[in-house]
């Protein structure tokens, strides 16, 4: 009897009240721009890949808007912090604290992320 091959997928989870949550598999993501996530609680998340491959989460909400369009903004960085930039206002959003680096007094929900290994058998 022959075993399938295995093949190794990454998934990028979320840590959502103590407990991690696999948003998608890091290949769904493509470097320098989001995704937007739904979460079982219907919450929407967007999700980042940066250049060097490390993953982010802020809340997708765009505060100054009400519109849901984070995770169609631009990355980048100011100081060395990763941040997105809105696509509609422009406001600049730190992926690590979820601060709002042109307004100090709004933020969105930052979420930690990692990046887990799982292999599955291919068929």
């Amino acid at each position: 009897m022959t075993m399938a091959p295995e093949r190794t997928a990454v998934r990028v989870e979320l840590l959502i009240d103590q407990r991690w949550f696999a948003v998608c598999e890091l290949t769904d993501l493509t470097p320098g721009r989001g995704v937007a996530a739904l979460l079982p609680d219907g919450t929407q998340v967007a999700v980042f890949l940066d250049r060097s491959g490390r993953a982010y989460a802020i809340a997708n909400r765009d505060p100054f808007t009400g519109a849901y369009v984070l995770s169609r903004g631009l990355l980048g960085s100011s100081g060395g912090r990763p941040f997105a930039a809105s696509p509609l206002l422009k406001q600049r959003f730190d992926l690590e604290t979820g601060r709002c680096l042109d307004d100090e007094t709004v933020a969105v929900q930052a979420y930690v992320t990692r990046t887990r290994d799982r292999t599955a058998r291919v068929a």
